[in-house]
């Protein structure tokens, strides 16, 4: 058992140790040692100013900060987990690539407000930062050309990543619009028309008219078109009431049987 004044030591040595002799101290501790457990966590958290830098630099694009964090710490607990320190190259480099594509899987996987395939995601960031470069190496926006001839591919699939990428963010159907603002975006979409429904019905019934005897034209047009009422149609063709509505009655089912035989068709 160890004693309190052995603790006390061993606790200022944690202390004293820089993060990379931290690392080192765990990686030299065999997988089996009781104490591989404790110098991982303190490896770990010696190195949270790093990962709470990198994610800082991602800061201010539509993910909340907590987030961010969360990630770059899962990032560096990989590194610090799979670390060859026999490789020759200090953690710093290893850990910093490990984080940041962390964050990048994150931003990738978790912020895009319509999912997209992963390619277009890839492609969306390689486009990016094709982008940022070939500004810096032309003194001018790149062309799309510029672009696919960077990346090595055709102009088709930097199009398709340029179309991919407005699924990136969405904006909110609640966005006022107009120069009052008094106007939601969703005011301006268009709706379901259900008389396109009815196309097909209204061509088809000018050539069924013409096939109903010329008084039954005129009762149905003074009936649905002038909004007569049958006593109305009865006193202006000289027929009783009673005729009027029995062929008014022949008359719709006529046409009914025409266009039903006509769609059908």
């Amino acid at each position: 058992m160890v004693d309190n004044a052995t603790s006390t030591r061993t606790d200022q040595r944690s202390i004293d140790q820089s993060p990379d002799e931290l690392l080192a101290e765990m990686k030299a501790t065999p997988a089996d040692d009781p104490r591989r457990p404790a110098l991982r966590d303190r490896a770990i958290e010696a190195w949270l100013p790093l990962a709470r830098h990198l994610a800082r630099r991602y800061g201010g694009r539509g993910a909340p900060d907590d987030d961010l964090a969360q990630t770059a710490f899962v990032g560096l607990i990989k590194a610090v987990d799979n670390f060859d320190h026999s490789r020759g190259v200090d953690f710093s480099g290893y850990a910093i690539p490990t984080i940041i594509g962390e964050i990048k899987r994150y931003f990738r996987d978790r912020t895009w407000a319509v999912r997209v395939p992963r390619r277009l995601q890839e492609l969306r960031l390689s486009i990016s930062a094709a982008n940022s470069t070939l500004i810096q190496t032309l003194g001018r926006s790149p062309t799309v050309a510029d672009i696919a001839s960077y990346l090595d591919v055709s102009e088709e699939t930097v199009l398709e990543g340029l179309e991919g990428a407005r699924a990136y963010r969405a904006t909110s159907l609640s966005t006022p619009v107009g120069a009052d603002g008094s106007r939601e975006l969703g005011d301006t979409l268009g709706d379901d028309d259900r008389a396109f429904d009815l196309v097909d019905l209204r061509i088809a019934l000018g050539p069924a008219l013409a096939t109903l005897p010329e008084r039954e034209r005129q009762i149905l047009s003074l009936r649905f078109h002038g909004n007569l009422t049958q006593a109305q149609i009865a006193d202006r063709i000289g027929v009783s009431q009673m005729h009027v509505s029995r062929l008014i009655t022949r008359s719709l089912a006529a046409l009914r049987c025409q266009l039903s035989e006509d769609i059908a068709a």
